[in-house]
């Protein structure tokens, strides 16, 4: 069974990236053979959990190929405690769901560290529903600023449409730490981090998969990877932002027709980090391997001419 086949069962945390790895260390351990054993050391990385599929994958098939002589370590502190981290000097690399902020900027330049920004995937923010939710397919970029607006009163579903039945509506998403949560409130609300504070929260989407799929009232929302793995358990409603309802697919993200809720996957390393060997193989390794890895972690990979680029970038 691959990892894709693995849904996750309400009340489990599926984790991703750990449990596929084996199966693509056929086609990548090959790397080992001509890796540079004498390389050594810890690279520590935290921050999105909207990202962390992405690097934990790169994580597991690193090691693999470099013999696990390098450790690697993938945390899930959202965005915002990825960037606190990082800028503190604390980890090589921050996985973000999107870019670095001008305070966190700030705090980087204060403790002396320069962020080198690597944009690696696309993902699109995906709306999801409970599977025996048979009343809505499509809901409009109007109706979710009115369901996620600051100081909303909707808790029944009926109030987001008449036609809709008369049932407890529970909303789900990430917490205020997450570059998730950043790009949806900008994105959908209209200012970004403005958004009700009435909502199950957290920073793992796994636990919002968890949320949504024990609960037939609930609407939530995180990235696609999390609903690709948990097709069985959730259903994605298409988003209609005035020109038709549409799905988030692969294409759909990529060709841009999946808007507002299309965005870019970065990670995030330190200038200073990136002139020890271990650090520059790993960024190199997760660069040459993101065509293969980035689709299996459930996200769209670049063009091959803009990772050919971020390879020159980091020499």
């Amino acid at each position: 069974m691959s990892r894709r086949d693995r849904p996750l069962h309400p009340g489990t945390a599926w984790v991703h990236g750990t449990a596929w790895a084996a199966l693509a260390a056929v086609s990548l351990a090959g790397c080992g053979a001509d890796s540079d054993r004498s390389l050594s050391g810890l690279i520590e990385i935290d921050g999105s959990s909207t990202v962390f599929p992405i690097s934990q994958a790169m994580a597991e098939e690193f090691q693999i190929a470099y013999r696990r002589a390098v450790r690697v370590s993938v945390g899930v502190s959202g965005t915002g405690g990825g960037f606190q981290r990082f800028c503190n000097g604390e980890t090589e690399i921050a996985n973000a769901s999107r870019r670095i902020n001008d305070a966190e900027a700030a705090s980087c330049a204060a403790h002396g560290i320069e962020p080198v920004e690597l944009q690696v995937a696309w993902d699109g923010l995906t709306v999801v529903v409970h599977p025996s939710n048979d009343w809505v397919d499509c809901v409009s970029v109007t109706e979710l600023r009115r369901l996620w607006t600051p100081g909303s009163d909707i808790v029944n579903w009926r109030q987001v449409r008449p036609a809709w039945p008369d049932e407890d509506l529970r909303l789900y998403g990430p917490d205020t730490d997450s570059g998730t949560f950043d790009y949806f409130t900008a994105a959908v609300v209209g200012e970004e981090g403005a958004s009700r504070h009435d909502y199950a929260a957290s920073t793992d989407d796994n636990v919002l998969v968890a949320g949504v799929s024990g609960d037939p009232g609930a609407l939530g929302y995180f990235g696609y990877a999390y609903f690709e793995d948990n097709r069985g358990h959730l259903r994605a409603l298409e988003v209609d932002a005035g020109g038709g309802c549409v799905a988030p697919t692969r294409e759909t993200i990529l060709d841009g027709t999946y808007t507002p809720l299309a965005r870019p996957m970065y990670i995030y390393v330190r200038r200073d980090a990136l002139v020890r060997p271990e650090v520059n193989a790993f960024v190199s390794f997760y660069i040459d391997h993101a065509a293969t890895l980035i689709p299996e972690a459930g996200y769209m990979p670049l063009e091959p001419e803009a990772y050919a680029t971020l390879r020159a970038r980091i020499g």
